[in-house]
């Protein structure tokens, strides 16, 4: 019998990766805005749940729910189309803007960087690493000095910095869950 586990690919929390490709040139803040904007109308027609996120010039990550019939596919697949269609008719361009592929892999280091990954969350606890790991994104990459500094992120709805109250971005907001208190309870 095979050692291999058939990977559940809805009704999940996922942690995915997104990488512009090599030779495309990074994304500019009207980019970002632009990829936020799809990102809002995927999740508007398709309905998952969006907790966490951070776009960065070269690649962005975020932590998707797909509800069944909807799996992880159905999400990625609107939102990278439909970035890559508007990012290249504003740039005058074709061809791919996103690197290929997903995968389930084994629990990597947060300090390991793949390209087009994506994971099945399984705890409480992984949950919480990859938000923390999402918002100091911009911190690693030398973007700015603080998270809550960074405008391409779902930090501020987190630690309450956006305004007076737990305001959303402008553009793209998160959506709300509870999760046991215990870390290492299975999700």
């Amino acid at each position: 019998m095979s050692g291999l586990r058939r990977l559940v690919v809805s009704d999940r929390f996922f942690f995915v990766t997104c990488r512009v490709m090599r030779r495309r040139k990074t994304l500019e803040d009207g980019e970002l805005e632009g990829l936020a904007r799809v990102v809002r109308e995927c999740r508007a027609k398709h309905g998952f749940l969006l907790t966490a996120w951070v776009f960065l010039p070269d690649h962005w990550h975020a932590i998707f729910f797909p509800r069944t019939p909807l799996t992880i596919a159905g999400v990625m697949e609107p939102i990278k189309v439909g970035s890559t269609l508007r990012i290249n008719r504003a740039r005058k361009a074709s061809g791919l803007l996103w690197q290929p592929r997903f995968f389930d892999p084994a629990p990597l280091p947060l300090n390991v960087f793949v390209a087009g990954r994506r994971r099945a969350l399984r705890s409480v606890k992984e949950y919480h690493e990859k938000v923390a790991y999402i918002h100091e994104n911009p911190v690693r990459a030398g973007l700015v000095e603080r998270a809550e500094d960074w405008a391409w992120s779902s930090v501020r709805e987190y630690t309450g910095t956006a305004g007076a109250a737990l305001s959303p971005h402008p553009l793209l907001s998160i959506g709300r869950l509870f999760l046991p208190a215990n870390e290492e309870a299975r999700i």
